[in-house]
Parts: C-alpha cells; sequence; structure tokens
C-alpha cells in the first residue's frame, strides 16, 4: 500500500490575552473546517513541506515553528494510507480573517477563507484535522 506524507500546521497566535487556532473554509462544497496541509513532496522533509505549504494555504510568510507535536498513520477516506506529521507554527498575524487564493498544485479557483478560534469546542474540525489540537490548546511545546 502506498503510503502519503501530509504535513499539518495549527498556526497560532496570542490575542488579548488568548492563544487562537487559525482555521479555513474552502469555496467548495463539504470540505469542512480545516487546517492549512499538504503534501509532502518527493526530496522535501516534513519540516520542509510545512514551512512551504503553510506559505502556499495561507499567505503568511512570517512563520514559526515552534516544534512537531505529533505524528502517526491514518486511513483516509479516500483509501490512502497517510503518514501525518502535525506542527504548532506561530504568527503575529494581525487580521482576523482575511480570503487567500492558495498557490499549491491543483488549488487553481480555490479561494480559502481563514479566521481564528480559540476553543477547541467552537468548531467541528474535518476529520482528522483535530486530532492534536487539545495539545496546542493545552500549550503543550510552548
Amino acid at each position: 500500500m502506498q503510503v502519503v506524507e501530509k504535513a499539518f500546521g495549527y498556526i497560532t497566535r496570542e490575542h488579548e490575552g488568548q492563544l487562537q487556532v487559525l482555521v479555513f473554509e474552502q469555496n467548495t462544497e463539504g470540505a469542512g473546517i480545516q487546517i492549512p496541509k499538504g503534501t509532502v513532496e518527493e526530496g522535501e522533509t516534513p519540516l520542509e513541506a510545512v514551512t512551504r505549504e503553510m506559505f502556499e494555504e495561507t499567505g503568511l510568510s512570517r512563520l514559526t515553528v515552534k516544534g512537531l507535536i505529533a505524528e502517526d498513520y491514518f486511513n483516509h477516506y479516500s483509501g490512502a494510507l497517510q503518514k501525518r506529521y502535525f506542527y504548532h507554527l506561530t504568527t503575529n498575524e494581525k487580521r482576523d480573517t482575511w480570503q487567500h487564493h492558495p498557490t499549491g498544485l491543483n488549488e487553481a479557483g480555490f479561494v480559502f477563507s481563514f479566521y481564528w478560534i480559540t476553543d477547541e469546542q467552537e468548531v467541528t474540525l474535518a476529520q482528522g484535522h483535530g486530532d492534536y489540537l487539545y495539545r496546542v490548546m493545552a500549550r503543550v511545546n510552548h
């Protein structure tokens, strides 16, 4: 079975004394609320992938990688087995909401609408995206 490596990013900021996590919705039906992620390309480390993917998907250029939170294997609904790497990144982004046209492969026509959450219960993330959110919200790896 082919294993697809995926790099996920929990991007956080401090805002009015609260830790907030960046999430987005895209302009396609059924995609759900997500965190930025992408495929680890051939010849790329997961760390390099998360750095590239976070910029491609969010447009944010000033991100600091705090560390790897978790890695696991996940049976994706597509049938693919994913090896997932979850990273914690921080930003000093001031905007509360924005839209971005992702620049990755096969993402033409997509519009991602970003916003911040302060509580795990605030939204229901797409399957698998919230698996380690509690670790960020509990300030693990800070």
